[in-house]
């Protein structure tokens, strides 16, 4: 066969070991292996494998993984995520549906300490659910809303997908940092914009809260300082050139521990149970990449993308329609793999695309980061939305997949301003000096 008609059958394959329930890495790995060999030699697909697969594991970039989850892990017992909802339904509890918009606003700032979409609904659910539930907000809402303010987990810096992408297309980690705030911060505006409407024209779905004088709002900020100095300080020392964002990750790490002992929330067991469960989720997510780095080299000696890439650019259209197509395309696998293994999959293929476009690779990586946090929370997959079960079993699945229908809308939105208007993306990494 030849390195087309070999690398089309790769492809097939992948999708068969998927469909098989195989682990994405090692599915990944194992096809690109044997094509590689197919191609070249079993002697040179076997040196590509020790040399990639000890490359990852030995490469001092992904330690920011590493120390960006554990951070996450860190920020979670010493319970921040509790002082950031607190103060956020102490502001705005008393709004129509108030305590769905303090939920958004939770998972905004331990997202911005956190990076993990999957760990911000975790924490926001298990604070909010029983408060919304409290004041007689319905399931629906209330799943809804913590299943899609979840996903801000992969946007608002530091995210450990914008780590990932960065990695695969050597582009600066820091950039697609400061890259995704503005966008956060609109899609969170869009969420908790949602959650109002939605309870002022049905009322019953989400009551307003206690009311609040303006000087007991103004003593609840101190709620946010933790997350606050967290943020300014990783993100604001990689904005000014401080530190990269390994060290900034590290310094990151090392402050949430701080805060945990300042406020007694550490202990000895729970400190060691979440460095073990921190250490299992960077090995996975280093795991996909490596897997994805070796697909990639079968790929690219398939040259595949490259034929990709010059028949999308002989195509009449302009360079937004066809980004607009590769979103689309992310949509459709979004809602059958994970979004992690769906952008370590497509991003070696599609990413000679957007450069033979002459797309800037810092605002499509975050253009493909929005759309993946479609798949975080679209069925069949829908990570986030089975979190949420776990959280409340007595709340029915399609109750939860019904309460995130309207946020998708949102996240659209959001996505089609970027894509329109990429200086969106583009302001604040256009001053940051790394």
């Amino acid at each position: 066969m030849s390195p087309i008609e070999v690398g089309i059958a790769g492809i097939v394959l992948l999708l068969v070991l998927f469909f098989l329930r195989m682990h994405i890495a090692f599915a990944m790995a194992f096809v690109g292996l044997v094509g590689f060999c197919y191609i070249t030699s079993w002697s040179a697909g076997t040196a590509m494998l020790a040399r990639e697969f000890l490359g990852q594991f030995y490469n001092y970039s992904l330690c920011a993984i590493t120390m960006f989850v554990l951070m996450g892990s860190f920020a979670f017992i010493a319970g921040i995520g509790e002082r950031l909802y607190d103060s956020a339904y102490k502001v705005v509890g008393d709004l129509r549906g108030g305590l769905g918009i303090a939920t958004i606003i939770g998972c905004s700032g331990f997202a911005a300490i956190c990076g993990s979409t999957n760990a911000t609904a975790a924490t926001m659910g298990r604070i909010a659910l029983p408060e919304m539930k409290k004041y007689n907000y319905h399931d629906t809402l209330a799943a809804g809303v913590v299943a899609s303010g979840g996903t801000l987990g992969i946007l608002i810096p530091p995210s450990t997908v914008f780590i990932v992408y960065g990695f695969l297309t050597e582009q600066s980690i820091g950039k697609l940092f400061v890259a995704g705030i503005f966008p956060g911060l609109i899609l969170a505006l869009l969420f908790a914009l949602t959650v109002h409407l939605i309870c002022r024209f049905n009322p019953i779905m989400g009551p307003p809260g206690e009311r609040r004088s303006w000087r007991q709002k103004l003593k609840s900020l101190l709620g946010i300082s933790d997350a606050v100095i967290i943020f300014l300080l990783v993100i604001g020392g990689m904005f000014l050139g401080w530190f990269s964002p390994v060290e900034g990750a590290g310094i990151g790490a090392f402050a949430t521990i701080i805060i945990g002992l300042v406020h007694r929330q550490i202990t000895w067991p729970r400190f060691a149970y979440f460095i073990k469960d921190g250490l299992r989720t960077a090995a996975m997510i280093i795991c996909l990449i490596t897997g994805a780095t070796i697909f990639g080299k079968f790929m690219a000696v398939t040259t595949i993308p490259f034929i990709i890439a010059d028949w999308v650019e002989s195509l009449p259209f302009s360079a937004t329609t066809i980004s607009v197509i590769i979103v689309i395309i992310f949509i459709l696998g979004g809602c059958f793999i994970d979004s992690m293994a769906l952008i370590t999959l497509l991003v070696p293929v599609l990413y000679p695309v957007i450069l033979h476009l002459g797309l800037d690779p810092i605002w499509f990586g975050v253009v493909i980061v929005l759309v993946a946090q479609l798949g975080v929370i679209t069925p069949p997959v829908g990570s986030n939305v089975y979190v949420v079960k776990g959280i409340a079993p007595q709340i029915p699945l399609e109750h939860i997949f019904k309460g995130i229908y309207p946020f998708i809308l949102s996240l659209i939105i959001t996505s089609l301003l970027v894509i329109l208007f990429p200086k969106i993306a583009l302001f604040l990494p256009n001053y940051a000096k790394f």
